[in-house]
């Protein structure tokens, strides 16, 4: 069962309660991501999309340039910069009231995106792919996301091995909060990274031992909506694994969960309400 938890983070200007578990709403936009690359990449569509999520009850918004799907090439970080700045500023002005995160491997961009507004650093690659990101998240003192990967998008799904990935992502993070606390960075959520270097049995391996993460005592995020780890166990396509998603977050909310980052906002809220009932 979840353990019971009292976190708050300063998010800037902002305090994120996740004394009970909140969605996090995934607003790409990127030409390229895996579910949908290219319906928000201008701000109108951008806009309208986060004012849905918001209006679903999203505590969250989380804002990437730069598509993470298997195989993905990485852009510029001007390339990267360019998608983020006109967005994230509209988002901000028009959503004063709500957490936005933006999901950057670079720290420079993370130091450009909180200047315009970001609270939260969502950094997929638990500052691997840049050994600057741990120094500017300190400097910056925002929430940082450290997502465990293994390589890189480009090659993370070529046959990934372990010979123990529970082991292997609990030293991972025992690791990476040691770092963090030296450089200075104060909160920090952890994500296992579902999809990130893993097949489908290391996907569920680390779903039933998801306590063993969340007893490190930090804000726990999953993030499995529609991926394939749903969509290769059931035989479907992603259009058609909302409901293994669902089934997913229930899961993981019992398992200690604080946050959920999903594309489907009202869903994954309902679930939450309907998991609190059952306590």
């Amino acid at each position: 069962m979840a353990q019971d938890t009292d976190f708050t983070l300063q998010c800037g200007y902002l305090e994120l309660d996740l004394s009970r578990p909140v969605v996090m709403g995934i607003l790409n936009v990127t030409p390229d991501s895996f579910y949908d690359g290219g319906k928000y990449t201008n701000i109108e569509s951008a806009i309208i999309h986060a004012e849905q999520m918001v209006e679903q009850g999203a505590a969250i918004i989380d804002i990437g340039g730069a598509s993470t799907r298997p195989g993905a090439e990485q852009p510029t970080a001007e390339e990267e910069w360019s998608r983020l700045r006109p967005i994230l500023e509209e988002v901000r002005g028009v959503f004063p009231s709500v957490p936005v995160s933006v999901d950057t491997w670079r720290g420079e961009i993370a130091k450009r995106a909180v200047e315009c507004g970001a609270n939260i650093v969502n950094d997929i690659s638990g500052g691997t792919m840049d050994p600057e990101m741990f120094a500017h998240v300190a400097r910056l003192n925002v929430p940082y996301v450290c997502m465990h990967i293994k390589g890189t998008p480009g090659n993370m799904q070529e046959n990934p091995q372990y010979d123990n990935v529970v082991d292997e992502v609990r030293n991972y993070f025992t690791q990476k909060l040691a770092a963090l606390s030296r450089a200075g960075v104060q909160d920090v959520i952890l994500d296992p990274g579902f999809g990130f270097g893993k097949d489908v049995h290391h996907n569920y391996a680390l779903m039933k031992n998801l306590p063993e993460f969340a007893a490190f005592g930090k804000p726990l995020l999953v993030g499995v909506s529609r991926k394939s780890m749903i969509t290769r166990l059931l035989d479907v396509r992603k259009d058609d694994a909302l409901n293994g998603t669902t089934a997913l977050h229930m899961v993981a909310l019992e398992r200690g969960a604080n946050i959920l980052r999903v594309h489907d906002v009202k869903e994954a809220v309902e679930c939450i309400r309907i998991y609190e009932m059952c306590r």
